[in-house]
């Protein structure tokens, strides 16, 4: 394309934009939130437990007491389905599986494994991240103070080889962050070679633990779901079943605020952290479990649940993915991941656009996740990954916040282009 017809598609670009940005827009597409119609799916679990409810557990526990400090039994047992584990082998906690691998981390810090130094007490710390994924997974590590190393993510998952020669030389690497099925943002699950590989790892580090965030595990949106191989198995033929922690919740099952938490692990590994819970707490919420065994019951209630969200946001998911490809295919300037499930899509835009899109669009008053925050630090090298997030908006507004977006990724391209012409004359 010449300069004149850059320069043209520029004008017209920009005349489209400046209307957007007339009509005063306040919508948002920056994280992965359930919708207000997503919550209401189970507004019914809040009126369960009446005064006249049995409250006790299986065990004949009381749940409005102190006790049970793995949980109820009914919940591991849902957990241990949902996960691919054992029942003994589930701690139940609070609402939130990032809190428990926040405490799994400082647990590590402090106490660490078994004829290990705790982590805190090796020097410099390492910490492999795949990206882009998930921006919060990276803050917990950082926070701690490790030295985060990016691994490319690949349509099968992180890219083994780098995982493989990392892990094996370096002892100061001590685990890696993983989403597996559905991961964010790219919406991949691991191939079942690459859970394999992950088995079979040799770490340099004899405390080195594999994080394996099952968020999305059960949120399938079609027909066609993908399947992941189980990790806790493929670790059993390896014996090497003390390198993984899974972590599931039902946050984006029933309430993000008021879910319920989980933790698998070996007996070796559980022992650590159920010691270190033990300090914590007498006991987590089990009148909140029992709310949740009482409205889902079983994995057939959670996949029938799971079936209502996807009806609500399958639509959704479409219709981003029909916007992009009407306004963005064929262009050479972008390009993005059509899951079959979870919460994103993630765009990858022109190289050194990322940041001008983002901006573009909050400009006209659409608000994205911030370019560079699905890397290490928040920087991406190239500048061009996008994670959209479609399930919070409803669809008249989310149509909007679509084509705004893909006229903002083709607006900055275009500046892009005419920067690169202006310099060459």
């Amino acid at each position: 394309m010449s300069t004149e017809q850059l320069q043209t598609l520029h004008a017209q670009l920009l005349e489209e934009y400046e209307s957007y940005k007339a009509q005063g827009l306040k919508l948002n597409m920056a994280r992965g939130k359930p919708s207000s119609e997503q919550l209401d799916l189970s507004m019914g679990m809040l009126g369960l437990l009446t005064p006249q409810s049995d409250l006790h557990a299986s065990t004949g526990d009381d749940c409005r007491n102190y006790g049970l400090a793995d949980g109820l039994p009914e919940m591991r047992e849902l957990f241990a389905e949902m996960m691919g584990l054992d029942d003994h082998n589930i701690i139940v906690g609070g609402n939130s599986s990032l809190n428990m691998m926040f405490d799994a981390i400082s647990c590590c810090m402090t106490h660490g494994f078994p004829g290990s130094k705790p982590w805190s007490q090796q020097g410099h710390l390492k910490f492999l991240c795949p990206a882009p994924g998930y921006d919060r997974h990276f803050a917990v590590t950082q926070y701690f103070g490790f030295e985060l190393i990016t691994v490319p993510m690949l349509s099968t998952g992180p890219d083994m080889d780098v995982v493989e020669r990392l892990v094996s030389s370096d002892p100061a690497i001590k685990g890696i962050w993983c989403v597996p099925k559905y991961s964010n943002p790219t919406g991949i699950t691991f191939s079942d070679e690459t859970v394999r590989r992950f088995a079979a790892l040799k770490p340099a580090a004899p405390d080195f633990r594999i994080f394996w965030d099952n968020a999305y595990c059960v949120h399938d949106l079609d027909d066609t779901p993908d399947t992941l191989l189980n990790l806790w198995e493929e670790c059993r033929k390896c014996h090497s079943i003390n390198m993984p922690l899974f972590f599931a919740s039902t946050s984006k099952i029933t309430f993000p605020g008021a879910g319920v938490a989980a933790m698998g692990a070996s007996e070796e590994n559980l022992k650590v952290f159920r010691e270190h819970y033990a300090y914590q707490t007498i006991g987590p919420d089990k009148l909140n479990q029992l709310r949740h065994i009482l409205f889902l019951k079983d994995m057939d209630g959670v996949r029938a649940q799971m079936r209502r969200h996807a009806q609500i946001i399958a639509p959704k998911f479409a219709l981003v993915e029909e916007t992009l490809e009407r306004r963005l295919s064929g262009k050479g300037i972008a390009s993005w991941t059509k899951p079959h499930g979870g919460y994103f899509i993630s765009v990858d835009v022109m190289d050194g656009c990322a940041k001008r899109t983002v901006a573009l669009c909050k400009e006209a008053g659409v608000t994205l996740t911030g370019a560079g925050a699905t890397f290490p630090y928040g920087k991406d090298p190239n500048d061009r990954n996008i994670r959209v997030a479609p399930t919070y908006p409803p669809l008249d507004e989310l149509k909007i916040a679509a084509e705004l977006f893909c006229l903002c990724a083709e607006l900055a391209a275009c500046e892009k282009l005419l920067g690169a012409k202006t310099e060459e004359n």
